[in-house]
């Protein structure tokens, strides 16, 4: 099933089911009483997930023309969606692609680890201002470097303190697309103090739609996403990486991980890291005009130029530009839907 948070004026917006197409919606309050919210469909799941299950399942065939539905439905309008959760009790972005990493360390000339092969990054976002599909990138300043970065992150159920990689697939209940926003130029004075993000990882942006695992068919295995990610910058390709390739750790090893000291409460999100593949012959990935998959954030190709050329010539983003994310199935159509969003300048600025 497909699930949206839509507007009507509060902070956490109302629960909507989504035809898997994304052309109709239904409210799940409207069939199953005093269901508002995503929070709340987490929190009680067990109970409350088959309901929705066949209010969507409904509504998928009323999208396809095979009858009409026995409740009210309505179209769906990505332009009115929040983040399926707008805030979150907990963000945790990790870093599975381990390219990604050994690149951007290389390009500033920092040793990579041998243990980031074997012990996941990650880092505690902030959670409470998530940004939808359609909102603007609101930065003070360019100099601070605004970059995109595709991932895809999972929502879990409760998990347990030092819950085993094995286990832990179980406890995914939805998928979504994401924007984890960065502010480059002002990340390495931050991690030059030793105590991680946050000037630098601003309000981070989610797709219209979070999915369960089931929509993905068989392209969803090993906890994993096989399909590619696609990226855009003012309507011109940036890659289309495949998010289930060169991914080091799974999204099962990246909720063990989170849970080594604690328990994880139902709605914790769990992000990969920016997707990236390397090229065919092991090295860093190729751009899409040679031919390669390209990539889903401007740190990577700028990364690539300064190992090539000796320094990055791509500029980071600039007030005005668009980026778009999207993944797609087999057949083409949009899983969850774009991100689509504008950078502007922050007006108090």
């Amino acid at each position: 099933m497909k699930l949206a948070t839509l507007r009507n004026g509060t902070r956490d917006g109302q629960l909507a089911v989504v035809s898997r197409d994304l052309r109709l919606a239904a409210w799940a309050e409207d069939v199953v009483a005093g269901l508002s919210t995503l929070q709340a469909l987490l929190d009680d799941w067990e109970e409350l997930s088959p309901k929705v299950a066949r209010i969507a399942a409904e509504l998928n065939e009323v999208s396809e023309g095979g009858r009409r539905a026995p409740f009210a439905t309505f179209d769906f309008d990505p332009g009115q969606a929040m983040a399926p959760l707008p805030r979150a009790y907990q963000w945790a972005d990790g870093s599975a692609y381990v390219n990604h990493v050994e690149l951007v360390r290389r390009a500033r000339g920092a040793e990579m680890p041998q243990s980031f092969w074997t012990d996941p990054l990650m880092y505690q976002g902030g959670s409470d201002t998530f940004l939808g599909p359609r909102e603007d990138i609101v930065v003070a300043d360019e100099a601070f470097g605004i970059d995109l970065e595709g991932e895809v992150a999972v929502v879990t159920g409760d998990v347990p303190m030092g819950l085993a990689s094995g286990d832990a697939e179980g406890c995914i209940r939805l998928l979504m697309l994401v924007n984890d926003v960065s502010l480059r130029n002002l990340i390495p004075g931050e991690l030059a103090k030793g105590f991680g993000f946050f000037h630098g990882k601003p309000s981070t942006a989610f797709g219209p739609v979070a999915v369960t695992p089931d929509e993905f068919g068989p392209a969803w295995r090993d906890a994993k996403v096989h399909l590619p990610l696609e990226a855009a910058i003012n309507g011109r390709a940036l890659g289309h990486p495949n998010a289930g390739r060169d991914m080091t750790f799974s999204f099962a090893d990246l909720i063990a991980h989170a849970s080594k000291t604690r328990r994880l409460a139902a709605g914790t999100i769990i992000g990969s890291g920016t997707v990236s593949n390397k090229g065919p012959d092991g090295g860093p990935g190729k751009p899409v005009a040679e031919g390669g998959a390209g990539y889903t954030c401007l740190a990577e190709v700028r990364t690539i130029e300064t190992i090539v050329a000796g320094k990055p010539t791509t500029p980071f983003l600039s007030f005005g530009d668009m980026v778009r994310l999207d993944m797609r199935d087999a057949t083409g159509l949009s899983i969850f839907g774009a991100i689509e969003q504008k950078v502007v300048r922050y007006p108090g600025a």
